[in-house]
């Protein structure tokens, strides 16, 4: 059997953040010397850190928390494409990919180089291309960038367009090592009761063809 792949950017101390967003700090705030027993740790971190996932809410004053996300979402078949040296995803090229029936579709786009630094730009996700996917049956995009729209957006027309087509979004993936082809995806968020946004773990495994 295939073994689970991590592709989640790790996160300490060094992780890069949006800028003016909250640092990600670990710290042992209670030490086995202190407590005689035990280390425990204590977590800064904005819901939007590494890999995480981000709930309507996030965008929408109305939308849904994470706690409201269907889990089914993040955890099952997928398919990975490589779509690299763009200027942004559009309709065109996603056509060139069979996406009939895909739930859970993951982009590698490599434009995210240095991940010690937060990029300058990235590729963005063209917003029509929101009622393609939905069309094909996508319910969760995944890419290996900080956000699906430019970075210096204010209106963040593809998280919109994307939400309103019924697709959830998934940021922040390490995909370098990923080849293109069908996987099984495991991206759950914590159960965060008001959270616009969740940091996860994932993973994926590799189908046999």
């Amino acid at each position: 059997m295939n073994k689970w792949m991590d592709v989640s950017q790790p996160l300490n101390n060094n992780i890069p953040v949006w800028p003016g967003d909250t640092p990600f700090s670990y710290k042992i705030n209670w030490s086995k010397e202190e407590s005689g027993s035990v280390n425990v740790g204590q977590i800064t971190m904005s819901a939007h850190t590494g890999t995480h996932i981000d709930a309507p809410f996030h965008f929408d004053n109305e939308g849904k928390r994470v706690i409201e996300l269907d889990i089914n979402l993040y955890i099952g078949p997928a398919k990975v494409i490589h779509l690299t040296d763009r200027e942004s995803i559009c309709v065109e090229d996603l056509r060139g990919h069979q996406l009939s029936n895909v739930t859970r579709l993951l982009i590698y786009t490599g434009a995210w180089k240095n991940r010690s630094v937060f990029p300058e730009t990235i590729p963005p996700i063209e917003p029509e291309a929101a009622s393609y996917l939905a069309e094909q049956g996508v319910k969760l995009l995944g890419l290996d960038l900080p956000s699906v729209d430019k970075l210096d957006s204010k209106e963040l027309p593809a998280h919109h367009e994307l939400t309103r087509h019924g697709l959830h979004i998934l940021e922040g993936l390490v995909l370098d090592e990923i080849d293109p082809g069908n996987y099984e995806l495991a991206a759950l968020p914590l159960p965060l009761s008001e959270a616009d946004g969740s940091p996860v773990r994932a993973v994926l495994r590799k189908i046999e063809e």
